[in-house]
């Protein structure tokens, strides 16, 4: 039998904005030098300006979440991560800077687009007690109940802070894409949720051990960009990043069936600090 048409008066109206989450959008750039030291000084002055505007979190047009960051390495020499419910607001931030006298000394070297998302692998209260009790928890104890309870609290404000999440000022950060694996014998798609699940499971508490010390945003680019994920990082020590990734490879949904793109790795800092850090 065929699925009842959908009657138009019960459809979402036409818009941009997500019906839960955010835009998501990184760039990464590289500085021209022979194109930038083509310009007059009174051009460079400008352009130094609308960097400092274009990237002030605080700005009057700036959307909901902005950071920027220089980044270590070659491949590019700064970047942004954005986040709004409207694309267009966080593209405008790429846009300004092009049109600025800084435009034509600034390569746009990378970008990434996703939307944030509440993972279908985030236990709801119910699964949560049920993995207690398959970890040895007594289930009539006062001290399930506690647990249970305090998770329940926590939920609603762990699910806002994956779809409207605060971006944390910890100095080091990194950025890289991935997928799942489709390849036969690993092809994550055809496992069935309960197997995907617990090992979703493992891989969130090594995530959890480093509560503390990394803070993580995972946002979903699947049908958006070349990658299904993106996942960024921030910590408090850049060895942080380094001791996180590597414990995480371990897991079986990182070990078996995950594909990672390329890494860049940064350090937060204001568009005044980028300049002075690239020498412009």
């Amino acid at each position: 039998m065929n699925a009842p048409a959908v009657r138009p008066s019960e459809l979402p109206a036409p818009s941009l904005e997500p019906i839960q989450g955010w835009h998501c959008t990184h760039m990464f750039y590289r500085i021209n030098r022979s194109a930038w030291q083509a310009l007059w000084p009174d051009a460079r002055r400008r352009g130094l300006d609308a960097l400092v505007s274009a990237l002030d979190p605080a700005g009057a047009h700036a959307p909901a979440r902005l950071q920027s960051f220089v980044v270590s390495g070659h491949k590019a020499d700064f970047g942004t991560m954005a986040m709004d419910a409207d694309p267009l607001k966080i593209d405008s931030v790429h846009q300004a800077l092009l049109a600025s006298p800084l435009g034509p000394a600034l390569e746009a070297i990378y970008s990434f687009v996703s939307l944030t998302e509440i993972s279908e692998y985030v236990p709801s209260v119910e699964q949560y007690a049920e993995r207690l009790v398959a970890s040895g928890e007594d289930p009539t104890t006062p001290a399930f109940a506690a647990k249970v309870g305090a998770y329940e609290k926590r939920l609603p404000m762990m699910n806002q802070q994956r779809i409207a999440p605060e971006f944390p000022t910890w100095p080091a950060m990194c950025f890289y894409p991935m997928n799942k694996s489709r390849v036969v014998g690993a092809n994550w798609f055809t496992i069935p949720f309960s197997s995907r699940n617990s090992m979703m499971a493992e891989h969130a508490q090594s995530g959890m051990s480093f509560a503390g010390r990394v803070s993580q945003v995972v946002t979903a680019s699947v049908g958006l960009d070349d990658w299904e994920w993106g996942v960024t990082l921030w910590a408090r020590n850049p060895q942080y990043l380094k001791e996180i990734v590597y414990r995480m490879r371990f897991d079986e949904a990182s070990a078996k069936y995950g594909e990672f793109g390329p890494f860049y790795v940064g350090y937060i800092k204001t568009a005044a600090e980028i300049a002075a850090h690239c020498r412009l």
